[in-house]
């Protein structure tokens, strides 16, 4: 029953969830590249030996994509000084058609969310399908060019594991922060 009722959330966010099996067994990380917000070349694999806290946005987004980048603003202020020395946020846009980095750094400074330790990634329709392909999600295109939403957040541990993962709608950014220092405290 609980899997029905999850899967038809997620459904109805637009989210799309590939196979589950081994999700955590290998790195989610992909050596896919992307473009960050200020024009500089990045892996997802070159950000592993930090703990990582992903969500995935574009910046036309309505409504679910502010209420993400406000919940992982409130996430770094939390963090303080360990954002950036000792993790890392990391927004991907879904909408790569249309988002390039200046439009990343325009959101970015538009939501208060222009920090060091904070990277908004994009790239070619490919790259962004093969980087989400390492999440085990996938983007959802409709015929008029926009896209729906994926409110999946995930915690990403520093050998590039999944360590946990989050409903971006319900979780709240203390308990990212406390998953984040009990990742930090293991190692």
């Amino acid at each position: 029953m609980a899997v029905a009722i999850t899967s038809s959330v997620l459904a109805a966010a637009g989210c799309h969830r590939d196979s589950e099996s081994g999700a955590a067994a290998a790195s989610v990380l992909t050596d896919t590249k992307l473009v960050d917000q200020n024009g500089n070349t990045i892996t997802l694999t070159s950000l592993k030996g930090k703990p990582l806290v992903v969500d995935f946005i574009y910046t036309s987004c309505p409504g679910p994509c502010l209420m993400e980048t406000a919940k992982f603003a409130d996430v770094a202020l939390r963090l303080g000084n360990d954002l950036g020395s000792k993790v890392t946020l990391v927004s991907i846009s879904v909408d790569p058609e249309h988002d390039g980095p200046k439009q990343l750094l325009d959101y970015s400074r538009q939501q208060g969310a222009d920090e060091k330790g904070w990277y908004f990634l994009t790239g070619g329709p490919g790259e962004i399908d093969r980087a989400l392909a390492g999440f085990k999600l996938s983007r959802q295109v409709e015929p008029d060019g926009s896209v729906g939403h994926l409110v999946d957040m995930m915690l990403v541990g520093p050998d590039g594991r999944l360590v946990r993962e989050y409903n971006g709608e319900v979780v709240k950014a203390q308990d990212i922060v406390d998953d984040v220092k009990k990742t930090l405290n293991n190692g």
